[in-house]
């Protein structure tokens, strides 16, 4: 368990989350740290769990291949370099086709009562995005980056270790703090299809780039809150502090990263009586 300072010492010290990281003993470990850890932790079983909660302060080799590696690997600056172009142009695009009048809502279903979507409507439909966004962050760390793998699945553990578990068991590894931009594209053209089939195409982009946005805040949040050193009493200090006891007391609880909103209505809050009594 983290002690008195941990929270405050993490928040003040950029390159620490936690100062209780432990270093790996490479004769006693369940995985041998010289080979890439990918294909061995599914056969850790019912270990597993236990074993990927407890963080420690070294990298994480995955692949075998130096391109598959390099693929899963990637510093934070290249996500907005790659991603905010992106939705600048989108905006832009969304915008102007909606100034051209010919978007309208429910039209698929009559043609009378139809609604027509004005250009002055982008603004709120952009955050409704990023608002639709927050839930799928919430949704997406709770149920598909923390669901507890059967212990006699090799490929589930694997598939949780890929997501999310080498995340929780090295949460210093700079380069896997945010997502890297090739398997992103495949999940953010997912979702954009989706859109797609759902929203008439002009009002499907606009919702669409919002939510691209909230992405790419989430991205850069979440490594701001492992290696941002935030003032004390502000709201990122805050969430760091929660992000803090989220990895290394509360792994089953404190699933917002960018805002704990979520958190209340699922029911899901870490309970602030914890902190009251580090402060």
């Amino acid at each position: 368990p983290v002690d008195e300072k941990a929270v405050d010492a993490a928040a003040q010290t950029p390159t620490r989350m936690d100062p209780h990281c432990k270093t790996v003993d490479v004769e006693k470990d369940l995985v041998d740290w010289q080979k890439p850890l990918l294909w061995q932790v599914g056969y850790l079983g019912e270990k597993y769990d236990e074993w990927v909660h407890q963080p420690v302060d070294r990298p994480i080799r995955l692949f075998h291949s130096d391109l598959l590696e390099s693929l899963s690997k990637t510093a934070w600056y290249v996500v907005f370099m790659v991603w905010a172009p992106v939705v600048l142009y989108l905006s832009w695009v969304s915008y102007t086709s909606l100034a051209q009048g010919n978007t309208r809502l429910f039209s698929s279903f009559t043609t009378e009562y139809s609604i027509p979507v004005h250009k002055y409507y982008f603004p709120f439909i952009f955050l409704l995005g990023m608002f639709l966004w927050s839930l799928l962050e919430y949704l997406i760390h709770r149920f598909v980056f923390h669901m507890k793998p059967p212990a006699s699945n090799y490929y589930l553990i694997t598939l949780h270790f890929l997501l999310h578990g080498q995340h929780h068991k090295s949460p210093f590894d700079s380069s896997r703090l945010v997502f890297p931009p090739v398997p992103a594209s495949l999940v953010i053209g997912f979702f954009y299809g989706v859109l797609q089939l759902l929203l008439p195409e002009v009002l499907g982009l606009s919702v669409f780039v919002g939510g691209l946005c909230g992405y790419v805040v989430y991205d850069m949040m979440h490594y701001y809150l492992h290696y941002g050193s935030p003032k004390k009493g502000t709201y990122l200090y805050g969430l760091k502090a929660y992000h803090v006891k989220h990895h290394f007391e509360h792994q089953k609880s404190g699933f917002g990263i960018s805002t704990r909103f979520w958190d209340h209505p699922f029911r899901t809050l870490i309970p602030e009586e914890t902190f009251e009594k580090e402060d």
